[in-house]
């Protein structure tokens, strides 16, 4: 045998499969190690947050948890009960209130309707693969005459006030419709700035740049007290109908120029290919460049979506009674006069959930979008 074959009888005849990898770079400890651990920096960062929260996190928990009284009639109940947890029994007796305002309790059926077909509505909008995707739609497009018809009432429906209306019904009213319509306005304003035709494009320079201008509580007001004066005698213009047209156009404004940094990131490249295949401009518009003018935009499309859902509590400094603005009349009873925490701490848990919703879902479609690794 010679000294080549006598070497060579080590040499594998298949495949050998790959060893793991070292068991201090996966699983919790790979883990801890690049996230946690990975400088004497970010060390120092995680044993000071470690510390923080085992120090403040167990006695928030039995503050609002453990030591926590849901059924009391009063807050002097309350605090005989136990005095060291929440009162979360002003939630329990004013739940209803904080929910539907001062709408009256035997059309609430009305509302919750409203809030099941909203959820209806919304899904063939954000979803795609939905079974029966295109009827959904056409509900979709029904919705908003539907639902101001459950909430406002007539032709049969017993007639209700806007200023019946409150809590997180308002919310949802003003935040639903604002994100609604400023979508499509603020696409249509975004085009109109960037376009050739001068009075096009001056009036959409000098609306975003007057909205953008103006506080929104400044607007609100505007709504409120000057538009009247320039209503002709004997007309009534709807309250909350003129705070939910200055939200939007105020979301509007700042959606546009969202959608307009979109369209200004693509290449020069993509507006001289539609050219070339003979597109119009509306094509090449709907079909080239704001699809993907609107993927880049995803971020600040939903932040402005998270930041007007959060902005509808002003409309309590205009007298509108919504989750803020319920707060004052239930500590203004003397049963529970002198209670805050457990109030703010409720609306604000209400407002994280929403808001957190709406981020996760906006990673959602992040990466359903995400096409740069696809050949």
């Amino acid at each position: 045998m010679s000294d080549v074959t006598r070497n060579a009888v080590w040499v594998a005849s298949g495949t050998i499969d790959p060893s793991p990898p070292p068991a201090n770079t996966t699983g919790v400890i790979g883990w801890m190690r690049e996230n946690l651990f990975s400088s004497i920096s970010n060390s120092f960062m995680t044993i000071l947050a470690v510390t923080f929260i085992v120090w403040n996190v167990p006695p928030i928990f039995n503050w609002a948890i453990f030591n926590a009284v849901f059924e009391a009639g009063s807050l002097t109940e309350c605090r005989e009960i136990n005095p060291a947890g929440a009162c979360w029994a002003v939630i329990n007796e004013r739940f209803y209130q904080f929910i539907y305002g001062f709408y009256p309790e035997t059309e609430r059926w009305r509302p919750n309707i409203a809030f099941v077909l909203l959820v209806v509505a919304m899904v063939p909008v954000l979803f795609d693969n939905v079974p029966a995707r295109k009827a959904l739609l056409y509900h979709t497009l029904a919705y908003p005459v539907i639902a101001f018809w459950l909430i406002w009432g007539g032709l049969g429906l017993e007639p209700v006030e806007s200023a019946q209306i409150g809590g997180f019904l308002l919310t949802m009213v003003i935040g639903v419709t604002g994100i609604a319509a400023s979508l499509p306005i603020g696409v249509a304003l975004a085009l109109g700035r960037q376009s050739d035709m001068i009075f096009i494009k001056t009036v959409s320079v000098v609306f975003i740049e007057m909205i953008r201008g103006v506080p929104l509580i400044t607007l609100l007001f505007v709504a409120n007290v000057l538009l009247a004066y320039f209503l002709p005698r004997g007309v009534e213009f709807d309250k909350l109908l003129r705070v939910v047209i200055m939200v939007t156009f105020f979301a509007s404004a700042y959606m546009a120029e969202v959608i307009r940094g979109g369209i200004a990131a693509l290449p020069r490249g993509q507006y001289e290919a539609a050219d070339a295949m003979g597109l119009t401009y509306f094509q090449s518009m709907r079909l080239i460049i704001l699809p993907q003018a609107l993927k880049i935009s995803i971020p600040g499309i939903v932040n402005n979506f998270i930041g007007l859902f959060k902005d509808t509590t002003l409309v309590s400094v205009i007298a509108l009674f919504d989750p803020l603005g319920i707060i004052a009349p239930i500590r203004a009873h003397q049963d529970w006069n002198g209670i805050v925490w457990e109030l703010y701490g409720f609306i604000a848990v209400f407002f994280f959930l929403a808001c957190f919703l709406m981020s996760r879902y906006s990673v959602y479609l992040e990466n359903k979008l995400h096409t740069g690794h696809q050949r």
